[in-house]
């Protein structure tokens, strides 16, 4: 989602009272508060998409899924992911966690700086955290960034299976991008039609 500056500088308690009466959305950076504009229909579908497969794959378990209205804190910042897991079933604010063990980022031209550079500087002090994947909506390219590989990057492309070590679960990129109309997904699907054809005829 597109981030539009404030004007002028608050604490933090007043942007939490604040945050609570607003009908829009906004992130909190060091005293500076940004509104948060649309996503699009993509944006939409992807996060709707990992939070559906995620939130299935941990039912029963200690850990809850968010979609974009759970506020994360790291050090003096509050964003809201689009994305993110918590595993202390009991523990913490009603507004925000301070724990996530990953978080997910659906990119655009927009928010691509703040994701891949001021957020993921932020979110890697978070001690909870495992891993923050940054997936584009525009290209299929989902980054993966671990704690446990040091925080450097590994990209996975349509074909490829990606494993989530902190929350247990493997899937596949197509899955992410089901039902996403980009380029690299009428390809990928004309390629599948154009195999299955190939196998009824023969």
């Amino acid at each position: 989602m597109a981030l539009q500056h404030a004007e002028h500088f608050i604490s933090v308690s007043e942007y939490l009272q604040g945050e609570q009466l607003s009908d829009i959305k906004h992130e909190y950076i060091d005293g500076e508060v940004y509104a948060m504009g649309g996503a699009s229909r993509s944006h939409n579908i992807i996060s709707s998409n990992v939070a559906r497969i995620l939130g299935n794959h941990l039912e029963n378990t200690p850990c809850t899924t968010f979609s974009s209205d759970m506020k994360v804190k790291a050090n003096n910042c509050f964003f809201y992911p689009d994305v993110m897991v918590v595993c202390d079933e009991d523990k913490g604010d009603e507004y925000f966690t301070e724990e996530p063990v990953i978080i997910v980022e659906v990119l655009s031209k927009s928010t691509r700086r703040l994701d891949k550079a001021t957020k993921m500087a932020i979110y890697k002090t978070i001690p909870s955290l495992q891993e923050y994947v940054l997936i584009e909506q525009d290209v299929i390219d989902v980054e993966v960034c671990r704690r446990s590989a040091g925080w450097v990057s590994e990209h996975y492309f349509l074909g490829d299976d990606i494993t989530f070590e902190s929350i247990d679960i493997t899937l596949s990129c197509a899955a992410i991008y089901h039902r996403v109309n980009n380029e690299d997904m009428q390809v990928y699907l004309q390629a599948q039609n154009n195999s299955a054809q190939s196998l009824t005829t023969e």
